[in-house]
Formats: structure tokens, C-alpha cells, sequence
């Protein structure tokens, strides 16, 4: 199947148990703790998804007592964790993943982990480094919307949040889609969906994804033939398609 992925992991053989015998298998047990939200734990969840590998989604209540004041923000599973030294690993923070019993805090951190684990960095060092470097460009065309929207005049925000949409990021896509290496197609690195399909298809293309504009979002790639394609093939990965189709709506 174009889109089967066969986990890859350096410390542990996922060699079927009936070809090992039981006793010399052991997959290793993910728990991902986060709020009840999508966030930043979404791509993580994705990737689970995506290569068919169970995990333990943890899940912390989260609500506002004045609905968008974060001033206001209710917790009480995180509050706690905190304050019983749970969350050390993770500067006091979530997500975290837990594997095996071992906790790895830093969202980006735990993403890069995964991808690595489950086979979404690629067939070898290089094409590792080629999906890493797209997904830092990512990083960076984020931080060009942040900015567009972190306007404190309300017309300079909305002149500047239009320019984005309008030329900006369509301008970005036309760089990225030169930096992307010769391949088989249709995704942006070698001839399997990867951690950079699944990053670009959830800033670009996914509903619930990163831009409030969607439609703007969309628009922008379709001048950029390689990005189009690899978003279109993401649009047909099942497993994927399924978990966002089903997940829980949250408020983002």
C-alpha cells in the first residue's frame, strides 16, 4: 500500500512475536499527556495514528472561566501533577511522553522522537536531514503569520494579516517548493509519507489546522506543483483521515 509505513527503530527489533517467539519481543508502551485539546500534541497523536501504533492518550482538562481570558484558565489535573513534581521532566510543562517509563519533555522534541521510532524521517541520514530542514522552514513561515496578527493597532493587524495571505505566504511556498530534493513524488522526501508531509499538510491543508484562514492557506500553495501533490496524497491517507474525522472537537 502506498501509505503502509513500517516502523523503524534503532533499540528494538518489531520483527512480528510469532517469527521471534513471545519472549523475545517487546514493543515499547507511548503514553502522551497533554490537555484536552489539540495543541501541541496534535502531530504527535497524527504519527501515532498514521503508522497504526498504539499509545495511552492522556488527556487533561482544560476550560476557561471567562471564555478566551487565559487569565482565567481552569486545570485542576495539570495544577496538581505540577505541584507533585509529575511534570519535572518537562519543566513543569505538558505534552510529555512517556515510554517504557521514561518521561521526554519539549513537544518538538517528542515529534522528532516519534518520527524517528515509527519511520517518518525517511530511508536514510540525508533524507533525515531534508525532512528536519523542511519543517524548520515551517517554523519560521509560522513565525511570519505571528507576527502579521501581533499588530497592536487594529488596521496595521488587518493590513498586514491580508498582505500575508495575499503575497506573503504564497512567496514563502514558491522558496520552500525550490528547497524540496528530486524524487519519486508525490510526497516532499523520498517515496513515503513523512514527518514533513504531515507538518506542511497541518499548516497548510488540514481542518483544524494552523491559519484561521483556511481557504487563504490553500490558495497560496496552488502555484507550487510539488506541495500541491504532497498535500493531495496526505489527503488520502486513511488512517490519518479517519482520527481527524472522528477526534473530539475542541477549541483548538
Amino acid at each position: 500500500s502506498l501509505f503502509w509505513l513500517k516502523p523503524r527503530c534503532s533499540r528494538r527489533t518489531l520483527t512480528p512475536p510469532l517469527a521471534l517467539g513471545a519472549s523475545s519481543f517487546a514493543m515499547p508502551t507511548y503514553k502522551l499527556c497533554y490537555f484536552d485539546i489539540r495543541g501541541l500534541a496534535e502531530m504527535s497523536r497524527w504519527m501515532f495514528k498514521v503508522a497504526k501504533v498504539d499509545f495511552e492518550d492522556c488527556r487533561l482538562s482544560f476550560a476557561f472561566g471567562t471564555p478566551g481570558d487565559f487569565s482565567t484558565i481552569i486545570r485542576p489535573e495539570f495544577d496538581a501533577a505540577k505541584a507533585s513534581g509529575e511534570l519535572a521532566t518537562s519543566l513543569g510543562k505538558v505534552p510529555y511522553l512517556e515510554v517504557d517509563g521514561t518521561k521526554i519533555g519539549q513537544s518538538k522534541a517528542i515529534e522528532r522522537f516519534i518520527a524517528r521510532e515509527l519511520g517518518f524521517m525517511g530511508s536514510n541520514s540525508v533524507e533525515a536531514a531534508q525532512i528536519d530542514q523542511l519543517c524548520e522552514t515551517i517554523i519560521d513561515f509560522k513565525a511570519a503569520y505571528n507576527k502579521a496578527k501581533g499588530a497592536s493597532d487594529a488596521a496595521e493587524k488587518e493590513a498586514a494579516v491580508n498582505k500575508y495571505f495575499a503575497e506573503d505566504l504564497a512567496a514563502s511556498l514558491a522558496l520552500a517548493e525550490k528547497s524540496i530534493p528530486a524524487g519519486p513524488g508525490p510526497f516532499l522526501v523520498g517515496s513515503k509519507v513523512s514527518y514533513a508531509d504531515l507538518v506542511f499538510y497541518m499548516f497548510l491543508a488540514s481542518p483544524g489546522g494552523f491559519h484561521d484562514n483556511a481557504e487563504g492557506a490553500k490558495a497560496a500553495f496552488q502555484g507550487c506543483p510539488k506541495i500541491k501533490a504532497a498535500m493531495e496524497a496526505v489527503d488520502k491517507v486513511p488512517e490519518l483521515q479517519e482520527w481527524i474525522a472522528t477526534r473530539k472537537e475542541t477549541m483548538f
